[in-house]
């Protein structure tokens, strides 16, 4: 049934204008998947006038060395007799060629453009695509012919080059290989049939082709290759007679050159048993019968492959998101959507769902602590520090009993240490929350579409983060100042007094002595005061800053979106232009992977 090639070949050209394959088909795609049909020879073995033979045209470029330099899949569809042939090429979507002289010249100039006017090679197939009523449906991908050694002008890996670039067709079992070989050439020596021995031991999926036939040798003939004798294949040989240079030069219609070859078999008293299984017309019927059984028997692992990409495909177009909504009310909450499952990431990484919320913690229980012990009080309250600030507290007239001045003075300056461990905490959370701001941005899927979104958001959290660190920084330092603002009698009351002598008048070191429990009294205090510090700091700083970063983080962006105009709505989701271009070509290739799956469904059931 012809529809299931035709089917295949817009299968193919779908997949080719979505770029679904790449140059060297090594990716597992639709296009892998699809049967078709390589055609391999080395040069001068009579390729491209098989080719011609087949579509019925003479449009190929000709010359001597390395003519094909890129791979040219061909694609042939049949058309009513009615109406008029033409070519397409799918880098020239819109351009019809009705003039086949043009279609060579385009395959030349496309050929340059990419491989330059040089002999090297290029893995990037042109595509062509011609409909006609005098050829079946059928796939053709024609490659560069094989040589044994570079000539001049050639690079010195050209032989190894064009192996590769065939067997990156050929190696596919879905590939069956049209192995051209001249018949005044010993089959064994074949290039093509080395290449088809290689990947193709069973000869499955390979079909002979003998060309130049009538150009024998008198007294000898091609019937042990062609009735399977001299190399056997599971398929038929096939023997072509190609047009001469003569005909060539003489622009000899094709249509001519195929009623000549037909007449050559028939009458040619070696060949006429074989006649009706000869010549170029046999071989196109040939390739089209055997194509479509191939793929109605691979239709059912066609068809799996197909479900199995519609399922990752929707899966995939999930992931990437919806297209953004274009009216204000819409976007509007789409976009406070996006804030609310940012907030929600933000608050796992603070409430232990996500890693990060344990380095506060850390904060508290290691480096506060550890900032308050490292807090100079040995050489503030040294013996001569104490005594300094004592007599200068007292002035002309030393104190009678207790230093009162001087011990407010002790303990006011000693507090104030308190100030840069306290100040340090609500910096390091601080850090903390902004870290976890930047996690929480960069977790949130949802908001990877909006790169615009993403960054207000990010400025506007670290912005409030900000507020709450002076307000953190306001509740430490009151803490702080509290306690110098009124010290505690009872603590320095239940102290035991110091007694003078009778005089007034102490000896030097009763007098050090003196300054020695004035400066251990004033140390006992601050100890006090610096656990009762270690444990409100905390409180304070997670009041002012943890606490609020959970419940208002996004308060104040949601106050202006709310006076933000449509357009400026629409600028916070412009989305990523590398997203944008996946999803469309996701959207598309899904289009076409369900499209490739109804025809395929439709196909099968009338069949």
């Amino acid at each position: 049934m012809d529809s299931l090639i035709s089917l295949v070949n817009r299968i193919q050209r779908a997949c080719t204008l979505l770029g679904d394959h790449n140059a060297d088909y090594a990716s597992q795609s639709l296009w892998e998947s699809l049967p078709s049909v390589a055609v391999v020879g080395g040069q001068s073995s009579g390729k491209s006038s098989v080719l011609e033979s087949i579509v019925g045209r003479d449009f190929l470029p000709r010359g001597s060395g390395i003519v094909t330099r890129r791979p040219l899949v061909l694609q042939l569809h049949r058309i009513e007799e009615r109406l008029q042939e033409y070519a397409e090429f799918l880098h020239l979507p819109k351009k019809r060629f009705t003039d086949f002289s043009m279609v060579r010249k385009e395959i030349e100039d496309e050929t340059n453009r990419v491989t330059g006017k040089s002999n090297k090679i290029s893995p990037v197939p042109i595509h062509l695509s011609i409909y006609s009523p005098n050829v079946v449906n059928l796939t053709l991908v024609d490659l560069p012919g094989l040589t044994k050694f570079a000539v001049e002008g050639q690079p010195e890996s050209i032989v190894q080059d064009i192996e590769s670039l065939i067997h990156s067709y050929v190696d596919k079992p879905n590939c069956l290989i049209l192995a051209i070989t001249p018949a005044n050439q010993d089959v064994a020596t074949s290039d093509a049939i080395k290449v088809s021995r290689q990947v193709d031991p069973a000869g499955e999926r390979t079909f002979g082709v003998l060309t130049k036939i009538d150009l024998m040798d008198k007294g000898t003939n091609a019937l042990d290759v062609l009735e399977g004798r001299s190399y056997r294949l599971r398929n038929p040989w096939v023997g072509i007679v190609n047009r001469s240079q003569e005909d060539i030069n003489k622009n000899v219609d094709m249509i001519a050159a195929r009623q000549r070859e037909r007449e050559f078999f028939a009458t040619n008293p070696d060949y006429a048993h074989l006649a009706s299984k000869m010549g170029s017309e046999y071989l196109a019927r040939l390739l089209s019968k055997h194509l479509e059984s191939v793929i109605r028997a691979r239709i059912p692992g066609i068809a799996s492959f197909i479900t199995r990409s519609v399922d990752d495909l929707e899966a995939e177009l999930a992931h990437l998101g919806r297209p953004v909504a274009i009216d204000a009310g819409a976007q509007l909450y789409t976009i406070l959507e996006l804030c609310r499952a940012f907030d929600r990431v933000f608050k796992e990484h603070l409430d232990g769902g996500r890693p990060g919320g344990d380095k506060i913690y850390i904060v508290f229980d290691y480096q506060l602590p550890a900032a308050l012990r490292k807090i100079p009080l040995d050489r503030h309250l040294s013996l001569q520090n104490v005594r300094n600030v004592i007599s200068e507290a007292d002035g002309y007239q030393p104190h009678l009993i207790a230093p009162e001045q001087g011990y407010r003075r002790l303990l006011e300056s000693s507090l104030n240490y308190f100030k840069g461990p306290a100040q340090a905490s609500v910096d390091a959370v601080h850090f903390v929350l902004k870290e976890l701001v930047r996690k929480s941005i960069s977790e949130t899927e949802e908001l990877k579409r909006f790169p615009t979104l993403r960054s207000e958001i990010a400025v506007a959290a670290i912005e409030a983060l900000e507020r709450f660190r002076e307000d953190g920084k306001k509740a430490t330092l009151r803490l702080v100042e509290m306690e110098s603002s009124y010290i505690t009698v009872d603590f320095f009351r239940k102290l035991p007094q110091e007694v003078s002598d009778r005089g007034g008048n102490q000896a030097s070191s009763s007098a050090d002595g003196h300054f020695q429990r004035i400066g251990s009294n004033v140390l006992s205090y601050v100890g006090m005061v610096s656990e009762t510090l270690r444990n409100t700091i905390p409180k304070a700083v997670v009041h002012c800053q943890v606490r609020e970063a959970k419940r208002s983080l996004l308060d104040h962006f949601y106050a202006q979106l709310s006076q933000k105009e449509e357009l400026q709505l629409a600028h916070l989701l412009d989305e990523d232009s590398v997203l944008m271009e996946k999803r469309q070509q996701c959207a598309k290739r899904l289009d076409l992977y369900k499209s490739a799956r109804d025809e395929i469904d439709a196909v099968c059931w009338s069949g």
